[in-house]
């Protein structure tokens, strides 16, 4: 594989997306110069996760590369962002677990929202790949991280009461024109 190694970046600069300079993969001209050299918020984004996860793997006892890397390495690291949430899940013995609006605060912990750490592993396997990693090598994509992103989606949405479950769509009403108006029928006044 030709991941781009954690440990190849002594300096701690972040490693390079590859495939971003539009003017040197391209023969064609660009219209402005400004636009090519910029990045979307989506690959700033992932380019900061990729970062971020590569930074991880460093700090990994014993420290691992990209290419070493499972499903198993994922799930510690997205156990590991937990610390860093922003919405508040209630454990199963907490009063409030379930309702929507606790009525007061509670001492449950912080953690990750099950979007963000769904956005988040759909970024870093986009990144996984532009560094040379096989999608069906990809330790993004590994059932167990798909089961644990299914786990935290369900546990999330019984402790605070929401529901993930689709909503089934209506069928549209039809709405028939009123009948036209002959030369027969009188009309009302």
């Amino acid at each position: 594989m030709d991941l781009v190694s954690p440990q190849s970046n002594p300096n701690n600069f972040p490693s390079p997306i590859l495939g971003l300079n539009l003017v040197a993969n391209s023969t064609e001209t660009p219209i402005s110069t400004t636009a090519s050299t910029t990045r979307s918020r989506y690959e700033n984004q992932k380019r900061r996760d990729w970062n971020t996860f590569c930074q991880y793997l460093r700090n990994h006892r014993p420290p691992l590369s990209v290419s070493k890397c499972s499903g198993a390495h994922v799930l510690k690291f997205l156990r590991y962002l937990d610390q860093f949430g922003k919405i508040k899940v209630h454990n199963q013995t907490c009063p409030f677990f379930g309702l929507p609006n606790p009525p007061a605060p509670c001492s449950c912990p912080l953690r990750q929202a099950w979007g963000s750490l769904d956005a988040l592993i759909g970024r870093l396997r986009d990144a996984y790949e532009e560094h040379g990693g096989k999608p069906e090598g990809s330790p993004f994509g590994a059932r167990a991280a798909r089961i644990f992103l299914r786990e935290v989606r369900d546990f999330q949405a019984k402790a605070r009461g929401v529901s993930y479950e689709k909503k089934r769509k209506r069928p549209m009403q039809k709405v028939e024109p009123p009948p036209p108006l002959t030369a027969d029928a009188p009309a009302a006044s």
